[in-house]
């Protein structure tokens, strides 16, 4: 007789220490499908604006016109020429370079060694991939005695200069 009182008082001590069901109803499909914002979203700190006081740049106003296409074409070649020149100590070919690229490009090709540069003159004009709606940067093919060269243009507003970002070789 003790046996089915102890069975009894552990099933009701198990009973008691499990947690109780879940008596709320599940939520309808409506309600599921329309969730209600409580605050703004905002994926700044805060929820302040993403740039205070900052403004987005202004594409209207810097268009294409021949005078930002020549200028862009005259950039892209002058730089693939002094990048195109392996015979020229390092020094003297990073400074050369320099005046036609980005202050990042400047950064970057201030460690490449002119000798390990296959091509050694231009031997075309710069062809424009230009991209109507967006009057800040320029893709150029430069043909050169290793193959076409694509130079990447940048500027920073419709008066400032065309600067080279980057000199991609042709791929194998």
């Amino acid at each position: 007789m003790k046996k089915p009182v102890t069975l009894i008082g552990v099933a009701l001590l198990c009973v008691s220490c499990a947690p109780a069901g879940n008596t709320t109803a599940a939520p309808s499909a409506s309600a599921a499908a329309s969730p209600i914002s409580s605050a703004p979203v905002s994926l700044s700190a805060n929820s302040g604006p993403q740039a205070p006081g900052g403004t987005i740049p202004a594409t209207i106003g810097v268009t294409w016109d021949q005078a930002s296409k020549d200028e862009a074409m005259h950039v892209a070649e002058n730089a693939m020429t002094d990048f195109a020149r392996p015979a020229v100590e390092d020094k003297q070919w990073a400074n050369d370079l320099a005046r036609w690229l980005t202050p990042q490009a400047t950064a970057d090709y201030s460690a490449v060694d002119p000798a390990n540069i296959p091509a050694s003159r231009v031997t075309g004009a710069a062809t424009l991939s230009v991209d109507e709606t967006n009057g800040f940067g320029v893709m150029a093919a430069v043909p050169t005695n290793a193959g076409t060269y694509t130079v990447q243009l940048l500027r920073t507003g419709k008066d400032a200069p065309w600067k080279a970002n980057r000199l991609t070789p042709p791929s194998s």
